[in-house]
């Protein structure tokens, strides 16, 4: 579940934070607002808590790198479950879309995707919603995410990629232990990652630190950049205060809150 948050920090300890506020990046202003059926067609495996889901939603609207969605399930005694989640996937037209769920524990919807569903199942979808997180692709981006609150970063990294884009992007990702990274495999010279329990051997082992984040903001591109920011709260506050310390402008930092 994720939760767009535009709150200030209320910590003394650092500088008063006022964080970007949706309408910076013009994002377009129609969003979704009827349910779609949208059918399971793949099931990848990422990590042994989360893997990733493969939906057909003909009619989907398209939607931008960072964007959600909400997704219902809907008993078959009437009881209806729903969730926003991050979209994972890269914009195109395939008529598809990816999510990405942790299998959390007693979680009605990820667990009925992780230990229920099978391709053919069919779920229902409203989105894309909200720009406030969005990257078109337009300014350099400085991503920091830890656990699953990479995927919609990584849905930034796709877009890059995919279209080849020359703006810069760089992404700080934060991971317990190398068997917990999710996207392992998909992660290139764009990424550093920072195991905070254990680590290949030679990797050092820590927290997110400043040593992390001052080389990024000392090398920025012409113009600065763009911070996005997705974890848990704890997490969250964590990095947007590296950023203010390191330099980053506070009106220039998104946060996407997951918990």
């Amino acid at each position: 579940m994720t939760e767009t948050v535009t709150k200030t920090s209320s910590s003394p300890a650092v500088p008063r934070t006022r964080f970007a506020v949706p309408g910076r990046i013009a994002v377009g202003n129609q969003t979704a607002t009827e349910w779609q059926t949208a059918t399971l067609t793949e099931i990848r495996r990422e990590t042994p808590q989360a893997a990733t889901f493969r939906l057909a939603v003909p009619d989907w609207a398209g939607h931008l790198p960072g964007q959600h969605l909400m997704l219902r399930l809907t008993a078959e005694d009437g009881y209806v479950a729903q969730r926003h989640y991050s979209i994972a996937s890269a914009p195109d037209d395939s008529g598809h879309i990816e999510l990405t769920l942790d299998h959390v524990p007693d979680g009605e919807i990820s667990g009925w995707f992780h230990r229920v569903a099978r391709p053919g199942d069919t779920v229902e979808v409203r989105g894309p919603l909200s720009g406030f997180f969005a990257w078109p692709g337009d300014r350099p981006a400085l991503l920091l995410g830890a656990g699953s609150g990479v995927v919609p970063l990584m849905s930034m990294v796709r877009h890059q990629r995919a279209r080849g884009l020359a703006v810069p992007l760089r992404m700080l990702v934060s991971a317990r232990r190398p068997e917990e990274l999710i996207y392992a495999r998909e992660l290139g010279a764009e990424t550093t990652t920072v195991f905070t329990r254990s680590a290949p051997t030679g990797v050092p082992v820590g927290r997110m630190a400043a040593a992390h984040v001052a080389p990024l903001l000392a090398e920025q591109p012409s113009g600065g950049w763009e911070a996005y920011v997705c974890g848990s709260n704890g997490f969250a506050e964590h990095a947007s205060r590296l950023l203010v310390e390191a330099g980053q402008p506070v009106e220039r930092i998104r946060i996407e809150r997951f918990g």
